[in-house]
């Protein structure tokens, strides 16, 4: 595999580390989030204490365009601004419902991650060697809590990319205390991911 691919390979497995965080903590929404543009816009500028300038900016659009969908005069908006505006919608929705599931989750109930991917150590024949599994495991609260602050602090591909790979190897590879220990996990080839509060 050349390093382009690594590179490319990297990037798909991030995205779809922090989709499935994403789609993790809309699940626990106890009230759907606005959907009309016209909704969102309203949502989003209260968020910026009534500023059209920082909500304008924060999409990536003129004042003008804020405006627009605010008086109801415009619609239907671009892919990219309908994009923006679910994302920075759920990413402010119902702080305190996320940071409840998330202050549990790092200190007493961990996470779920469901997942099909290449999985395992070089072990040489072992049932531990690297293939492709499709598995459900619960990770530590402790795991729980790197890989959350690793999303928050908006961590390198590679890092958090390591910190799903360690929870989920010591969760299935080490949790007996194992001789694994000291063997490096490979995590990649990710088909499928998914994280539960």
């Amino acid at each position: 595999m050349t390093e382009e691919e690594k590179a490319a390979q990297a990037a798909r497995t991030r995205s779809k580390l922090m989709e499935g965080l994403a789609r993790a903590e809309r699940a626990l929404f106890t009230r759907p989030a606005p959907k009309s543009a016209r909704s969102q816009m309203k949502f989003l500028r209260k968020r910026e204490k009534g500023s059209t300038k920082s909500l304008a900016a924060r999409l990536g659009v003129s004042c003008k365009t804020v405006q627009r969908y605010l008086s109801g005069a415009s619609t239907k908006p671009t892919k990219r601004l309908q994009e923006a505006l679910v994302q920075e919608t759920e990413s402010e929705w119902q702080p305190q419902v996320r940071a409840q599931a998330r202050q549990r989750a790092t200190t007493s109930g961990g996470l779920v991650i469901k997942f099909r991917a290449t999985l395992g150590f070089t072990a040489n024949g072992s049932s531990d060697d690297a293939r492709m599994r499709d598995l459900t495991i619960a990770v530590s609260p402790s795991h729980a809590a790197l890989i959350l602050a690793a999303q928050e602090e908006g961590a390198t591909d590679t890092d958090l990319h390591e910190a799903v790979a360690e929870a989920i190897a010591d969760a299935y590879f080490r949790q007996a205390g194992g001789g694994c220990a000291s063997l490096e996990v490979e995590f990649r080839d990710v088909q499928r991911l998914d994280f539960e509060f």
